[in-house]
């Protein structure tokens, strides 16, 4: 006999949520090996970061603490120093020279960096491999092998003890490596922009003045920090060409701030202090652009 009770409707079967797998704890292994890495990455970058510091730090001591104090804090602060420096012995003077040779050497280099590094990236000529490696070879000369050809050479034309001189051996000694290193941001810029720009009736002054040079402000940014810095920190020729105060720049005129017998540290200090801030806000500003135009100049050529 059949049963004529009602049965429940077979409904399916509902699918069994999928279980997440818990995730694993750490093992102490893993964690010891991260505590590893990080102290190899953390030490060796505090170290340095110290070793960057503290001499900076020293400096600023000096500049800022009253003289005669031994006081590790530079308080209270003082001023004096800095007055010192620079009314008392033609610090300004120096700092103005400094900026007219930074300047003017900026200025030079790149100019003949972008129209030198514009026939590099762009024209095909007998003896272009040859003039790079000859360039570059001109990078393993030091300085010092060149200061008495170079002085013979300024008295010869009238240019001793004149800042000029100072300015022309400082364009040509880091030029090379400005050429080399434009010619790589100009090879960045694709070629079909230019004759875009021709096609538009454009000559090729008008296409590298309207379309390249616009792109090329990273680079022209990182050569010409380079060549300021470099014209800003310059002794070795500074003090062989120039002969009167009026003249020194500022590296040789904090060199005479040492005397015979004993050295005003405070003063010594404070110019310090004031020969570096043109090169900190020169920074500040140029960072960005720095490092965008060395990855750029980087990336072929």
């Amino acid at each position: 006999m059949t049963s004529l009770l009602p049965t429940a409707p077979l409904t399916p079967a509902e699918p069994e949520a999928a279980s997440t797998p818990a995730p694993r704890p750490m093992s102490a292994l893993k964690k010891r090996e991260r505590r590893i890495d990080r102290v190899l990455t953390y030490a060796p970058l505090t170290l340095f970061l110290i070793f960057t510091l503290v001499p900076f730090y020293w400096m600023l001591l000096f500049a800022f603490r009253p003289a005669g104090s031994t006081s590790l804090v530079p308080w209270p602060i003082t001023f004096d120093h800095f007055a010192t420096v620079w009314n008392g012995s033609g610090f300004g003077i120096y700092f103005q020279n400094s900026l007219f040779v930074a300047g003017m050497s900026l200025l030079t280099s790149t100019v003949i960096a972008l129209l030198g590094g514009y026939a590099l990236a762009r024209f095909r000529f007998r003896g272009k491999t040859l003039f790079l490696v000859a360039m570059l070879c001109t990078q393993f000369v030091p300085g010092a092998m060149m200061l008495i050809p170079l002085f013979e050479i300024f008295n010869a034309v009238g240019l001793t003890n004149n800042l000029w001189s100072l300015i022309i051996s400082d364009t040509v000694f880091h030029l090379p490596l400005s050429l080399i290193l434009m010619a790589g941001f100009i090879r960045n810029v694709p070629m079909e922009l230019e004759e875009a720009a021709w096609v538009d009736g454009c000559t090729r002054i008008q296409a590298f003045r309207l379309v390249v040079l616009p792109l090329l402000k990273p680079g022209i940014v990182a050569v010409g920090s380079f060549a300021f810095i470099s014209a800003w920190n310059n002794f070795l020729f500074a003090i062989m060409f120039m002969s009167t105060q009026s003249r020194f720049t500022v590296p040789v005129g904090l060199s005479y701030l040492l005397g015979e017998f004993g050295a005003d540290f405070g003063a010594l200090a404070a110019g310090g202090v004031v020969a570096i801030i043109p090169v900190v806000l020169l920074f500040a500003y140029v960072q960005k652009f720095l490092v965008q135009g060395l990855s750029a100049g980087a990336v072929k050529g």
